[in-house]
């Protein structure tokens, strides 16, 4: 992995310099990529901007049977991909099979179809209201759903008429080589989506800054989007931010405890906890909140911790050393501050080798708790009683992030009440599967715009009236 993807071939970068990438269940380096420079990034965007005028002026039938080839050739390397996943990140192989490699590919064929049905011109009064696509897209994607990310940013800019320079995470970025070897093979016209790795202050900042680049895509931490921001801000740039969450799982007292429980810890625990949509505060009515308590204690001790190839795992490691301590260092605060330590803990039994954190459930946290109150981004989960149903969204509305949410009682209605007011973008009721055709993102501090479906697609595009 010592080359960059730019013009529609692999090139030498700029500079020497590599970046590590580490298997974090043994804690060996297992490849290097470049660490790109900011001339590595002025060259994937000129050959982003001069193939941008054929690619968005190509007929919508055209770019839809690129995507539909990529589609193609990508969904025959679905056992490298989960594999490779499985390497870099840790995510247990069936999982990284089904949500890691499954979910991009069903993104990817839905703007494979949206782009063959452009949204059709509208007439008002005398303006005829078109949309353009913006132009060059600079994409910045995280190391948790490596390739899920890279493909909701990059199928939909692609479906609009734009050309993409992506920045993949450096902690994550061998399955970006994948994708880009199949972008190859797929035959997409040279200079349409183009490979830089690198470090973020680097790279990132240098696509963000760039004044070739008319769109940022960024999903990742919410101070880094802060800083995207600021940096697109001075150029007047378009901004789409997928950031950080602490989502609230709303257990109302009618509910199927038992069913509502499981299907939360899963949730929470999902990828090791490091997911941005991660129901990480479960509220309970006060009612049956120690039976809660004790069914997540039982729920969290069948996650079996191990080896992400290995028969039987549910849990595989954190993503490097640093998130463990992390981690680590914010169950520590939260028993600090008052929390009940109901599994887990940092004294529980974990692999003596890898940046393995046990699955922990903490009872009794206060609502304006650190733990409540910030991402944490491991398997860890603070359960909170609540006294009614306007207490239950005043807890779940009382935090700087809105990404997601869950509601579960016996009765619908009462749940969909819950759910309109919650702060947030998107919520499950009574376990309500994903949708990958639904609109996603969040309100407040967990960003802007929406990815994922026709909505997704609007990001990407320009609005113009005609007049006549």
């Amino acid at each position: 992995m010592d080359r960059f993807y730019i013009d529609g071939a692999w090139v030498a970068p700029a500079g020497t310099d590599t970046i590590p990438v580490e298997d974090p269940t043994h804690e060996t380096i297992i490849d290097h990529v470049p660490a790109g420079t900011a001339e590595d990034v002025d060259r994937a965007v000129a050959a982003a901007r001069r193939a941008f005028p054929a690619w968005s002026a190509a007929d919508p039938a055209e770019r839809a049977a690129h995507l539909d080839k990529l589609h193609t050739v990508l969904a025959g390397q679905t056992d490298a991909i989960a594999r490779t996943i499985a390497r870099e990140l840790g995510t247990p192989l069936k999982v990284a099979t089904a949500v890691q490699a499954g979910l991009p590919l069903t993104v990817l064929r839905s703007y494979a179809d949206l782009a063959a049905h452009p949204l059709p011109e509208e007439t008002v009064g005398n303006s005829t209201v078109v949309r353009e696509p913006i132009g060059v897209v600079g994409a910045i994607t995280p190391w948790n759903y490596p390739l899920h990310q890279v493909v909701a940013k990059l199928a939909p800019a692609l479906a609009a008429g734009c050309t993409v320079v992506l920045k993949p995470s450096e902690i994550t970025p061998l399955v970006a080589y994948l994708l880009f070897d199949a972008i190859d093979a797929a035959g997409l016209p040279p200079g349409v989506v183009n490979l830089v790795t690198g470090h973020g202050p680097v790279v990132g900042e240098a696509i963000a800054a760039h004044p070739d680049v008319d769109m940022v895509s960024f999903t990742g931490s919410t101070g880094v989007g802060a800083r995207i921001s600021h940096l697109a801000a001075d150029r007047i740039a378009r901004v789409a931010l997928e950031l950080g969450g602490k989502s609230a799982n709303v257990i109302l007292a009618d509910a199927d405890l038992t069913k509502a429980v499981k299907v939360g810890v899963g949730n929470a625990f999902l990828n090791s906890g490091q997911t941005c949509t991660a129901w990480t505060r479960m509220l309970v009515h006060r009612s049956r909140y120690e039976d809660a308590v004790a069914l997540a204690a039982a729920t969290a001790a069948g996650y079996t911790l191990g080896d992400p190839f290995a028969e039987g795992t549910r849990l595989g490691p954190l993503s490097s050393q640093n998130q463990k301590n992390r981690v680590r260092g914010y169950v520590e605060r939260g028993l600090a501050e008052g929390a009940r330590l109901a599994a887990g803990g940092l004294d529980a039994s974990v692999p003596d080798r890898g940046h393995f954190v046990a699955p922990t459930v903490l009872a009794d946290v206060l609502p304006d708790a650190t733990v409540a109150q910030e991402e944490i981004f491991g398997p860890v989960l603070s359960i909170i009683p609540f006294e009614d149903d306007d207490d239950a969204v005043t807890i779940a509305n009382n935090s700087r992030y809105g990404l997601a949410g869950g509601v579960w009682s016996g009765d619908e209605e009462r749940a969909l009440r819950v759910a309109r007011r919650m702060r947030t973008g998107q919520v499950d009721i009574n376990g309500g599967r994903f949708n990958p055709l639904a609109p996603f993102g969040g309100y407040k501090s967990s960003g802007l715009g929406r990815e994922l479906g026709a909505h997704g697609l609007h990001e990407f595009l320009e609005t113009k009236a005609i007049q006549r």
